[in-house]
């Protein structure tokens, strides 16, 4: 009977070797750095956690992390990217009505451009309270809000600065002009307070209930107005903020802003949250889009919006008839 064939020792050891190595070979693709390359072509990239938007006549700009700007005209959808020296953390973005821009940073800095977003001048803080948000007046003073319930305003472009405090140990999220003498902010643990005089005093004081940590907020006038926070949680007040309704709305996600436009009052967030306020309701509008964050938001011509949020999401949404669809705007 035919005996079965066996391999040496040695030889056995040398093939597996061998056809191991073939095996790792075969597996081990050549370092391929094309897409990365692709994607630092781009002008809007997957790496953008863009944090506010501003539009300034007929320009639209949004900004970042690492002191990126990006800018287009309101009727096309194509994007110029540029970045601040020295790549400063940017959360929040204003347009003056003398058409200058103001961007603020992390870093007790904020920068001021008048050419577009060319060129920026960087002007340093000497507040040591952090800030959150920045907006300017019909008079183009630049005023913040941030820790400490500070209040920082100028009205020299930036030159000087007057820092004001609540005395409450509260962080300050937004500021908003009804108008030339009318100002609303609020804040940490339901601060929420407002101004006659265009900031030279302010009034006691509210509280909205529960501690309830307004992200955003915004008022039609001085009397109605509308507060988002944790947990899908939206607050309407029609007394001037004396006091506050909890409204429904079909999300637990936190809320991070408002937006009015020709359309309606809508609401963004986190997840990719976009909300419509009718008939007293909040309504969930569908995007077919990743779920991400929305930290901003600015109307758009013909029925439409754009949200900047994170992964470099910059979304033209178009919303009619309660509905809404991914645009190219």
């Amino acid at each position: 009977m035919k005996s079965a064939f066996t391999w040496p020792a040695f030889t056995k050891k040398v093939f597996c070797t061998g056809f191991a190595s073939l095996l790792l070979a075969g597996c081990e693709a050549p370092l391929n750095l094309e897409g990365v390359s692709q994607e630092l072509q781009k002008q809007v990239r997957r790496t953008d956690q863009f944090q506010a938007l501003t539009v300034n006549h007929q320009d639209i700009y949004a900004v970042g992390n690492d002191g990126l700007v990006l800018h287009r005209t309101v009727t096309a959808p194509d994007w110029t990217r540029s970045v601040i020296p020295g790549k400063p953390s940017l959360i929040d973005i204003a347009a003056c009505p003398d058409q200058s821009l103001v961007a603020l940073s992390t870093h007790k800095q904020i920068f001021r451009s008048t050419d577009n977003a060319q060129t920026w001048q960087q002007i340093d803080l000497s507040t040591g309270e952090d800030l959150m948000a920045i907006n300017c007046a019909e008079d183009n003073s630049i005023w913040m809000v941030g820790s400490f319930s500070t209040i920082l305003s100028s009205s020299d472009a930036g030159e000087s600065w007057e820092e004001q405090s609540l005395s409450e140990d509260a962080m300050l999220t937004g500021i908003q002009f009804i108008d030339r003498n009318n100002i609303l902010i609020s804040g940490e643990f339901g601060l929420f307070v407002s101004s006659n005089d265009g900031g030279l005093t302010w009034n006691e004081p509210q509280y909205i209930p529960d501690d309830f940590y307004a992200h955003a907020a915004e008022f039609i006038n001085l009397e109605e107005g509308w507060v988002g926070g944790l947990s899908g949680k939206i607050l309407h007040t029609q007394d001037g903020g004396l006091s506050w309704d909890l409204q429904s709305t079909p999300t637990e996600s936190p809320i991070y802003g408002f937006l009015r436009t020709d359309t309606g009052l809508y609401a963004f967030g986190d997840h990719s949250t976009l909300l419509k306020y009718q008939s007293g309701k909040w309504q969930q509008l569908s995007l077919s889009h990743p779920p991400v964050y929305f930290r901003d938001a600015v109307a758009l011509p013909e029925h439409a919006m754009l949200l900047a949020g994170g992964l470099g999401s910059l979304v033209s949404v178009e919303v009619a008839d309660n509905q809404a669809r991914l645009s190219q705007k």
